[in-house]
This record gives structure tokens, sequence and C-alpha cells, in this order.
């Protein structure tokens, strides 16, 4: 159905993003690419001024779970770990890559962003190939 695959992962909700990276492989061609994103949200300096280590240890981090994930469900798959604002750094993903399909979940919304999460809404209104939004 489609020949590259960026689905976006989030370290913190590990059950959601094995149903995405399922998900993935089920709808992914023979011989074509899923790239998993990970994106390490920078920390504006007026809240904490960390120390360089600290991004540095979780791309490392995100990196490694993100590998370890795909190999132990045996998915092939491309893990990609960017720093910025999610949204953004997906949405330039896809452009890169050349993506034909964005898969990214999407939490209970609260009033700011009643019908998607904020991540997911800012990417199904901006990107320029189909979207897959999982709610749950």
């Amino acid at each position: 159905m489609y020949r590259k695959i960026v689905c976006a992962l989030d370290i913190g909700r590990s059950q959601k993003g094995e149903r995405l990276l399922r998900r993935a492989a089920a709808l992914v061609d023979d011989g074509g690419e899923i790239i998993v994103v990970h994106v390490v949200e920078n920390v504006p300096s007026y809240l904490a001024d960390l120390p360089q280590a600290v991004v540095t240890d979780a791309i490392r981090d995100s990196q490694e779970n993100f590998e370890n994930l795909c190999h132990r469900m045996a998915i092939p798959a491309i893990v990609t770990i960017r720093t910025g604002r999610p949204a953004t750094a997906i949405l330039a993903i896809a452009d890169e890559r050349k993506a034909d399909l964005i898969i990214v979940g999407s939490h209970i919304p609260d009033f700011s962003n009643y019908f998607l999460g904020a991540t997911a809404d800012r990417i199904v209104r901006h990107a320029k190939c189909s979207v897959l939004v999982e709610r749950g």
C-alpha cells in the first residue's frame, strides 16, 4: 500500500508505540521502508539550563530503545532521532524521505486541542502526504 512510512513514536508510551509499529508493518509494501521517528524536545532555557550531556544521553537512549523495539518485534526499520518541536521535526523527516504516509498517535484531547492532540493536529494540517492518526 505504501512505499515509505514515517512512524512517529513516543518513548513514554511503549504499548502505543508497538501498536503503531505493527500498523506500519501491515501497511508497508514489500521492499518498502519504515522510518521510526522520535523527537527529543528542547527544554526552553528559561525553564531549565540543561547540560548538553543530558540531551546527548536522551538521544542515545532513544536510539537504543527504538532499535531494540524494532529488533524485538522483528520489524526492519530505520530509526531516526531528532531534537526540536515534534510536529516540525516529523514533517521535515517525512519531506526529506518523501514519505507517502505518516502514522502518529494521539492522546485524549483537552479543550485546547479538542479533536486531536497538539502534535497530531499540526501534522494533519501541514503534511504533504496521507496521515493515519491512532487514537487512544
